[in-house]
């Protein structure tokens, strides 16, 4: 057999029914598997991921609570009953109840202090926590913001904090503030072993949440102008509320960090929503300067 005669040997041929009989049977299952997946995530437990289909419903705790702080405008039905829910015949005007002007929050954590102090008269900045607090200090200044008030927790690292602060804020009203003492919000989840007795969640839950109730709010409908409230406080108070201020599950404040004399600033809009602007910033201070615990 020449070289240019050589013929290749022949690959048998495929039995076409046969392989049109399983490409029909794969291609049945596949269609059973996808329609099951659909199903499985746009059961009630799965909404939150089926984010991709056409038909997607936010999960129950994904909603937003117009209302949050009870202070929304389409629920008032009377400045005289001060009744707190929806009247769809109230012909009302509406607009006089309605806020114009935004309410930030900004919220600083106390700096680096004396862990080994037993009392919180033992618990001062160290030298570090007070450089901290004056980089903070700075940094409010370079914001060059209207600031309405200085609020501090009567705790001592708080108040020292505070204390630094006012030094470059000088003509800022100052005002004290027991409900943004530290404490334990709420039972974390997931847990963290035992990191306090229940009785403290019991006590200082309530209290920390009334600190929420107290600060967190649109602005009153007869404020013209923004308004800029700068509270010192602590990292788990902190936590708390930016949890409470954003609807997700309050156990989730222990999942994220912050930085000491570290600065979140959330706003309030006039309609109620809820920005975080900025969460533990600490950029501001030189890398040697930041710390956390």
């Amino acid at each position: 057999m020449s070289y240019y005669s050589y013929n290749p040997p022949q690959q048998p041929a495929y039995d076409m029914p046969s392989f049109s009989k399983y490409r029909t049977i794969f291609l049945r299952v596949g269609a059973a598997a996808t329609v099951a997946g659909i199903c499985y995530l746009n059961s009630d437990r799965y909404k939150a991921f089926s984010s991709w289909t056409s038909n997607y419903e936010p999960s129950a705790c994904a909603k937003w609570d117009d209302n949050w702080d009870h202070r929304a405008p389409q629920y008032i039905r009377s400045t005289k009953t001060k009744v707190s829910r929806k009247d769809e015949n109230n012909n009302e005007d509406i607009s006089k109840y309605t806020p114009t002007s935004c309410r930030h929050l900004i919220l600083i954590r106390h700096g680096q202090y004396n862990l080994d102090g037993q009392t919180d008269k033992e618990r001062y900045l160290t030298k570090l926590g007070r450089l901290q607090a004056e980089y903070t200090g700075k940094r409010l200044v370079e914001l060059g913001l209207p600031y309405t008030e200085l609020v501090k927790s009567t705790m001592t690292r708080a108040q020292e904090t505070g204390t630094i602060i006012q030094q470059f804020l000088p003509n800022v009203p100052v005002h004290y503030c027991d409900l943004l003492r530290e404490g334990a919000p709420i039972p974390p989840e997931p847990p963290l072993g035992s990191y306090k007795p229940e009785r403290y969640f019991f006590e200082d839950g309530a209290r920390i949440e009334a600190a929420f109730r107290k600060y967190f709010h649109r602005a009153d409908p007869h404020q013209t102008e923004d308004s800029y409230h700068v509270l010192v406080c602590h990292a788990n108070v902190i936590r708390y509320l930016v949890c409470r201020a954003l609807q997700i599950p309050a156990e989730a404040w222990l999942r994220f960090s912050l930085n000491h004399a570290s600065i979140t600033w959330i706003s309030i809009t006039p309609g109620g929503r809820c920005v975080v602007r900025t969460l533990g910033e600490a950029g501001f201070m030189p890398v040697n300067v930041i710390s956390s615990t």
